[in-house]
């Protein structure tokens, strides 16, 4: 007791009750690889925050890589053995799980051959089962014989993971019409539609590859479906092309009519009605067709052909008026020219003419779905 010393015990208390100078570390990762490097390169699968350790992952690939008590021989067409275990691959795939109980015995170990793929492909698959890992040159290399064993054996992660990866690169012109026919074989119908948008954007490149002339041997129905679908996107595109420049010239023809209303009604630069005062130093319009209507306005005062069809730029103008006087709400307050007369010529055109006008006025305003009605309305009541 007499060796304690007094100074020492104080520093002890005052570690006890005072607060640290420096607050304590966090706690090391405790799956480095996986939450850092291998979570997306190995494929490593993830449930909520919490994903498996690196040290488990290591475990299952050793155990596969060694083939330590393996009870299960996997041959190939090359002339290759995989070795595996029962019970993982029969509880990864339930198609394994059936070819299992009724495989043949050699021994110690139990038979499966898995044809129409290669050996390295089939390493990579039972790889899969046993770790659900992947290296992705892996992948990028078997991307193809992976789908297919993943939908023949259902293993369900694996063919999604080959949707992506085809879909987010590997696919290309060159093996799209391959992939298609894939796609509709394993049963994926995203991947199946996504090949099909390309060929059909693509047709002209992908028209030209070995893929397509096989196709056109073994499935010629196939083929003809697809050529149709592109002959059917040709006809939408020229549709869309012809709506676009239809609702180019509608709103043109929405533009004279707000600018005819402003010509006549407030005036613009040098043009308008009798009683406006101009003034030099007046604003610019901010109408855009303004400019050329007030030539067509102009030209229609002074030409001495002004008859319909006696002056292509005269029947230009009676058209604008007709058509205004089509939208227009109330001739009485309207301050445009012949809105009244033409009001009632309409009642005197038969039904074709009507109906063919009433169209036109119709598929105008529909061009401006906001704030037609207002201003053909409000601009005749100031």
């Amino acid at each position: 007791m007499g060796g304690i010393n007094k100074n020492s015990d104080d520093s002890l208390i005052n570690a006890q009750t005072g607060p640290p100078a420096v607050a304590p570390p966090l706690p090391g990762p405790l799956l480095t690889r996986c939450a850092r490097k291998g979570l997306q390169t190995k494929g490593l699968p993830q449930r909520g925050d919490c994903c498996i350790s690196t040290t488990a992952i290591d475990l299952w690939e050793r155990l596969f890589d060694q083939g330590y008590k393996a009870d299960v021989q996997i041959h190939t067409d090359g002339g290759g053995v995989v070795y595996a275990h029962a019970c993982i691959i029969s509880m990864a795939s339930p198609v394994m799980k059936g070819m299992l109980k009724k495989s043949k015995r050699k021994g110690h170990y139990q038979i499966l051959s898995i044809h129409g793929v290669s050996d390295d492909a089939i390493r990579v698959f039972v790889r899969f089962l046993y770790s659900s890992c992947y290296q992705n040159q892996d992948l990028a290399d078997f991307v193809v014989p992976l789908l297919v064993l993943s939908h023949s054996f259902v293993v369900p992660r694996l063919k999604q993971i080959c949707e992506q990866q085809l879909e987010q690169g590997l696919l290309n012109t060159e093996n799209v019409v391959d992939i298609f026919q894939l796609a509709l074989l394993c049963d994926a119908p995203r991947l199946s539609f996504i090949c099909h948008h390309m060929i059909v954007k693509n047709f002209k490149d992908v028209s030209t590859t070995e893929g397509w002339a096989a196709m056109k041997q073994s499935h010629p129905l196939l083929e003809k479906g697809l050529q149709e679908c592109v002959l059917a996107e040709d006809n939408r595109k020229k549709e869309r092309i012809r709506r676009k420049n239809e609702r180019k010239i509608y709103l043109q023809l929405y533009e004279a009519m707000e600018a005819l209303v402003h010509i006549c009604r407030d005036g613009c630069r040098t043009i308008g009605p009798h009683d406006k005062v101009f003034k030099k130093d007046q604003p610019p319009c901010s109408f855009e067709a303004c400019k050329g209507l007030e030539l067509l306005i102009r030209h229609f005062a002074g030409c001495k052909l002004r008859v319909p069809g006696g002056c292509i730029h005269c029947k230009r103008m009676w058209q604008l008026l007709e058509l205004h006087s089509r939208l227009c709400a109330d001739s009485d307050v309207c301050r445009v020219p012949l809105c009244r007369n033409f009001k009632d010529r309409i009642k005197k055109q038969n039904k074709k003419d009507k109906t063919k006008w009433r169209m036109l006025a119709r598929k105008i305003l529909r061009t401006k779905t906001i704030g037609v009605a207002p201003f053909f309305t409000s601009a005749y009541e100031r």
